[in-house]
């Protein structure tokens, strides 16, 4: 193949390429023909054009607890209190036990700045024995999001 004929291949395959990325994106651009940030939920919003942001910030009063000894087959709950300290509603999203024995309860409805919530946790002997170490994660919109409660204690089997 000559060099005239490389070159001309060449430009065309530009070409092709140039013109069907501009019909890409002017189809995209008819479509939706504005962005929006409208769209975009951002916790790190600042407030009024002042250095504020505005997001939650979750406080753990007591992030471990500790049952003692029980016997195997009882259960033992615990009720860890949350506060929200920063300026926007707190939602926790999710809650879930490292193992089916540990059962989270928490509240669905987002808690309001400076107001505290309860987060129960059951946890299940049936079936265990000795020390056990069981952990919740909880998933938040504040940052960071994840928060770790932790529930322990001796499972005796007399």
């Amino acid at each position: 193949m000559n060099i005239n004929k490389k070159i001309f291949l060449a430009a065309l395959l530009i070409f092709c390429v140039m013109f069907s990325c501009n019909d890409a994106v002017q189809k995209v651009n008819k479509n939706n023909k504005k962005l929006s940030t409208d769209l975009v939920k951002n916790n790190q919003s600042l407030k009024n054009n002042s250095k504020e942001i505005i997001q939650p910030i979750v406080e753990i009063l007591e992030s471990e607890y500790d049952f003692g000894i029980i016997k195997q087959g009882e259960k033992a709950s615990h009720d860890y209190k949350i506060k929200n300290i920063g300026n926007s509603d707190l939602l926790i999203t999710s809650a879930k036990g490292s193992c089916g024995c540990t059962v989270p309860e928490w509240p669905r409805e987002p808690i309001k700045p400076g107001n505290e919530a309860n987060i129960k946790v059951t946890f299940d002997s049936k079936g265990k024995t000795g020390k056990q170490n069981k952990r919740v994660t909880l998933m938040t919109n504040a940052i960071p999001n994840v928060k770790i409660l932790t529930i322990k204690g001796e499972i005796s089997t007399n």
